[in-house]
């Protein structure tokens, strides 16, 4: 089972306070989001744990990017977004990443 190491765990907590405050959301929004047991970052932590380990890096940017799109299609009151390629709008930051990725696997 694959595990993120405890610097990844901690770019990743960095990555997701940044990522809730630009949002405008707060971490009881992605407790909602991830199904989690609880609103600490260990707990939301863990469940992204999980992610990465059965899915991978690639498995945990595309979690990632759905909630995303979900919260945008809240705040723009219509169904979820499907992937758009606007590299300004909401989605920009995290669709770049899951293609960073998706390229990486490839090489």
């Amino acid at each position: 089972m694959a595990m993120l190491s405890s610097a990844d765990l901690e770019d990743l907590q960095v990555f997701l306070k940044e990522w809730l405050r630009h949002s405008g959301r707060t971490q009881a929004d992605l407790r909602r989001a991830l199904h989690a047991a609880s609103i600490r970052m260990p707990v939301l932590l863990d469940v992204l744990q999980r992610t990465y380990s059965q899915h991978g890096l690639s498995g945990l940017a595309e979690q990632l990017c759905g909630i995303e799109a979900r919260w945008h299609s809240e705040d723009q009151g219509g169904p979820a977004a499907g992937g758009g390629d606007d590299p300004e709008g909401a989605l920009g930051q995290l669709d770049l990443l899951l293609q960073e990725i998706r390229q990486d696997r490839q090489a």
